[in-house]
């Protein structure tokens, strides 16, 4: 009941209510009007902002023997309303109120990014019991049930195939940008999605022990490990309240006049110290803002600063996350890469597999005529089969031209070696394609993650700055290792799930490191939760990583890492310079109350105005220049693309002016992602979800 109540009255509305009243005074004592004490406007302020302001100082005092800031304003609001100074009383209470208020604004953390990642996990199964098959409830499942997970559908439970082959988006999973293989005999992750081939697993654990409901649960124990910040007047409370009080208590034994001592009280409140770090970071945020980065957590600015590790996902941080052709070698003279492509193109024109429209993508932009294929076969995780004008063609990987009795060597320039070519793109972390057309091999394509034109730039502007940078990736140790060397990153981690991840972020902590942790993915949420620090890529970043991270870069610009720290650098700075402005400002007005030189009335009038001046001081860090190559953006008006998956008919959002891609046709309807553009300020893009 006394939480509901401080609530209530420490709210937005009221603290605007009370500072009227407040307001009100003022302009009383300025003009002159005489009003009996009862009547005195400043009672308003009092009671809205007085009383849950002393409900906190005592129920921090007996429930929790918390010595708090708020003990001593609420001495000081009692000492004055003792002595008929209503107005000092009023002062200090909604400075208290303000300040809280601007506190609670920079460390609020949404909760909405757990309920996300919960509603990933799948309700049903399709369940094989002899000839026949059942739809399920999730709970009905048990281990060694048989299950089968169609095109377009989520794995429902952990398990292994049994039956059939495919590939599998474990990108929830692994960030891994490729769909992975999978075929008899490997294991399959609750939450991932069958892309292309209909299979057949056997569940091999169920609920609680699943791979998706423990990254849930690291998401949880994550959050539930964030310690709770103190303000730093309330860190220093301890020894400021018995200060205060010795020195008014003086003051009165020594002068004989109540009213000195009273002062003190007033002029020692530390309103100007609680204002000090919220409005500092709040001009941080309003800056950072302007620049398409959304900070949520005071917290995570203040420890930005004294970051030393800064910790990198690759897919979607990195890079772009989107596959494109790198490489066509042709291993036949009559054949230039135009051919090759032309070749290539037709047989993977009706392909849904991401790295078939790579590369019809890639041939649509030389625009490069592609032949409509005949006979075109699919052969999920191995490959595709046509023919068209130039005969019949085969392109997939290694196992697939094999089982097509496809030898490596025939067909090859005497200089080019298949195999060696094949681990040279392998080790370069690319995807790669064998084309073979009439039974010969004529041509390897590889595919490869696109970088970020800006990361290498930023990476070094983060050495330049004293910092240590580590990638740590789902992919592939030969892809990471790649990234990194073209980077400049020292240390790579690769082939890892998300326990993983956070393992490494608790040994840099452990080390004794302060680390961020940049990624944007859904495996990334718990290392982001982790972290001192978490920045999550805003535009094509799961809403999980977002709402898990402190900061979100909304325009997907990694080049403003180094720009952060600098802000960071530089909130710090002036907080600290608003602490020594507001403990010097009350050091002399302490010395002046005792002198008599102050009243009561002046006293808080003088502690306002520190308080105003630390505000002013704070508002200069909105304007102030770090680095002219970060431009400033209009979020209101920048457009940026979302992409978004859902079985068409199951959402309650507007399709209104979006464009529709992949689509996947399952025995439940169409399964569908959508891209659309909205401005920056997410709640113009309310409408594209649910």
């Amino acid at each position: 009941m006394i939480d509901e109540i401080t609530d209530f009255l420490f709210g937005l509305k009221m603290t605007i209510i009370s500072g009227i009243f407040l307001l009100i005074a003022v302009i009383f004592m300025i003009f002159g009007i005489d009003t009996p004490i009862y009547l005195n406007p400043a009672w308003g302020t009092v009671i809205i902002s007085g009383i849950p302001m002393l409900l906190l100082a005592m129920t921090r005092l007996i429930r929790e023997k918390w010595v708090s800031s708020a003990l001593l304003i609420a001495i000081a609001m009692v000492a004055s309303l003792l002595i008929g100074e209503i107005f000092a009383a009023g002062e200090v209470a909604w400075i208290m109120a303000l300040g809280a208020l601007l506190e609670d604004w920079t460390v609020e953390r949404a909760k909405k990014g757990l309920r996300n990642l919960i509603n990933l996990t799948p309700q049903t199964g399709r369940r094989i019991v002899g000839d026949s098959e059942e739809v399920i409830s999730v709970d009905e499942i048990r281990i060694g049930d048989v299950l089968r997970i169609l095109p377009g559908e989520s794995v429902p439970v952990d398990g292994e195939i049994i039956k059939g082959s495919s590939s599998l988006d474990q990108s929830i999973m692994t960030g891994e940008s490729l769909p992975i293989d999978k075929e008899v005999g490997d294991e399959v992750f609750c939450g991932t999605m069958n892309m292309y081939g209909a299979i057949d697993i056997k569940a091999t654990s169920l609920g609680e022990n699943s791979s998706l409901q423990k990254l849930i649960d690291l998401v949880k124990a994550a959050d539930e490990k964030q310690a709770p910040t103190q303000r730093i007047a309330d860190k220093w409370a301890t020894w400021l309240v018995p200060v205060a009080l010795a020195i008014a208590i003086v003051a009165w034994l020594v002068t004989g006049n109540i009213e000195r001592g009273v002062t003190v009280l007033v002029v020692f409140c530390p309103c100007a110290l609680i204002l000090a770090t919220p409005t500092a970071i709040m001009a941080a945020i309003g800056q950072a803002t302007k620049y398409g980065v959304l900070i949520k957590s005071g917290e995570a600015l203040e420890t930005l600063g004294a970051l030393n590790t800064l910790v990198f996902d690759k897919t979607g941080t990195l890079t772009y996350g989107n596959l494109a052709v790198s490489d066509i070698i042709s291993l036949k003279d009559d054949l230039d890469e135009m051919d090759v492509l032309r070749i290539v193109a037709s047989c993977e024109k009706l392909s849904e597999h991401p790295l078939a429209k790579a590369i019809v993508n890639y041939a649509n932009e030389a625009k490069v005529d592609i032949e409509e294929p005949e006979d075109f076969k699919m052969y999920p995780g191995k490959g595709v089969y046509c023919k068209n004008s130039y005969g019949h063609i085969c392109a997939g990987n290694s196992k697939f031209l094999n089982e097509n009795n496809i030898d490596f060597n025939i067909g090859s320039k005497d200089d080019l070696d298949v195999d060696s070519i094949l681990n040279h793109l392998k080790q370069e972390g690319k995807a790669s394609i064998i084309v073979a057309l009439n039974g010969e091999i004529i041509a390897l394509i590889g595919l490869s993650d696109v970088m970020r034109e800006d990361s290498k730039a930023m990476i070094e502007s983060l050495h330049d700055l004293g910092t240590e940078t580590v990638l740590l990736t789902g992919d592939n140790t030969e892809t990471a290792n790649y990234f990194a060397s073209r980077l400049g990153i020292g240390k790579v981690y690769g082939n890892l799930l998300p326990q993983e991840k956070l393992d490494w972020i608790e040994r840099f902590k452990d080390e004794g490191k302060k680390v961020c942790m940049i990624g944007d993915g859904v495996n990334d949420a718990p290392a982001l939760k982790t972290a001192d620090v978490s920045v999550a890529m805003g535009s094509v970043g799961s809403d999980v990583a977002i709402e898990a991270a402190d900061i979100a870069l909304l325009g997907d610009d990694i080049g403003k890492i180094p720009y952060l720290k600098k802000l960071s650098n530089s909130t710090l700075f002036t907080i600290k310079a608003n602490i020594i402005i507001s403990m010097t400002i009350n050091a002399v007005a302490i010395v002046c109350s005792v002198l008599g030189l102050l009243n009561p009335v002046t006293g808080a009038i003088v502690h306002n105005a520190g308080s105003c001046l630390v505000v002013l001081n704070a508002a200069l860090l909105y304007d102030r220049k770090f680095d002219d190559s970060i431009k400033r953006i209009d979020t209101e008006n920048v457009e940026h693309s979302h992409y978004h998956f859902h079985n068409d008919g199951e959402h309650s959002h507007s399709h209104e002016g979006i464009r529709i891609i992949d689509e996947i046709k399952t025995d439940n309807g169409i399964k569908h992602m959508h891209i659309h553009k909205h401005a920056l300020n997410r709640q113009s893009c309310e409408a594209y979800h649910n």
